[in-house]
């Protein structure tokens, strides 16, 4: 069995002809993505020059910009037509430097293990029935001393206030049902899953969004959405 949800898959399918409108329900993620993306380099070093794979990449806006820094990106994702979305897009934009996969994670870790410096995963664990085992599998496709990135939601009483209610019913930032509280993971629980699976925590941020501004932000406050840096043990 694949660690998938089909409902969740269909539920991103059925809007995949959106993904690269910054003006549909992917908007937060069309503007978050500058922000994940330094905060990437930031931590990590910078992305030229180097192997990435991009999982649960959906349409491809986190995995387009990192090829458009120089690296050597591989997106990875089960939703068919969001993949269609993805490879039309850079096509069209004529990134050489990136290519997309209908792959699970699990497959690939035992497919490619240790061959990308940096593992990026957003978005997305909290819309699969086992987010440990993408963990692991994240852990055995970077190489020792390689960088892993998370982001997902924090399962909290403020969490299901901002995100479902705030996010989905009131201001219609997301469609409603986007998503579930009992899949968000509680930080100290993602930690866990990284250091059992040969993860070092090296950073927390958490991402925050004023309805005034209309504008995200990254800061300490991790009781929402939240971002971990890791790196994979040894040399």
């Amino acid at each position: 069995m694949q660690n998938v949800d089909a409902q969740e898959l269909s539920k991103f399918s059925d809007l995949a002809h959106k993904w690269w409108d910054p003006e549909s329900e992917f908007r937060p993620l069309h503007e978050i993505n500058p922000l994940r993306l330094g905060w990437i380099e930031q931590t990590g070093g910078p992305l030229a020059g180097r192997r990435v794979l991009d999982v649960g990449c959906g349409g491809g806006i986190l995995a387009e910009s990192m090829a458009r820094q120089g690296a050597d990106v591989l997106g990875i994702d089960l939703a068919e037509r969001s993949l269609k979305v993805a490879q039309l897009h850079a096509l069209e934009a004529g990134i050489a430097s990136l290519s997309y996969r209908e792959v699970a994670v699990e497959a690939l870790a035992a497919e490619q293990p240790g061959r990308y410096d940096v593992v990026t995963c957003m978005e997305m664990l909290e819309h699969v029935p086992d987010p440990a085992s993408v963990v692991q599998a994240c852990a055995s496709l970077v190489r020792p001393g390689g960088w892993v990135f998370f982001s997902t939601l924090h399962r909290q009483p403020k969490a299901f206030v901002h995100a479902i209610l705030g996010a989905e019913y009131l201001l219609g930032l997301l469609p409603r049902g986007t998503h579930e509280y009992a899949r968000f993971i509680r930080p100290s629980e993602l930690a866990a899953w990284c250091r059992d699976s040969g993860l070092s925590l090296q950073a927390t941020r958490g991402m925050g969004y004023n309805p005034l501004t209309r504008r995200y932000s990254l800061n300490d406050d991790t009781s929402v959405n939240y971002l971990l840096a890791c790196r994979r043990e040894g040399i």
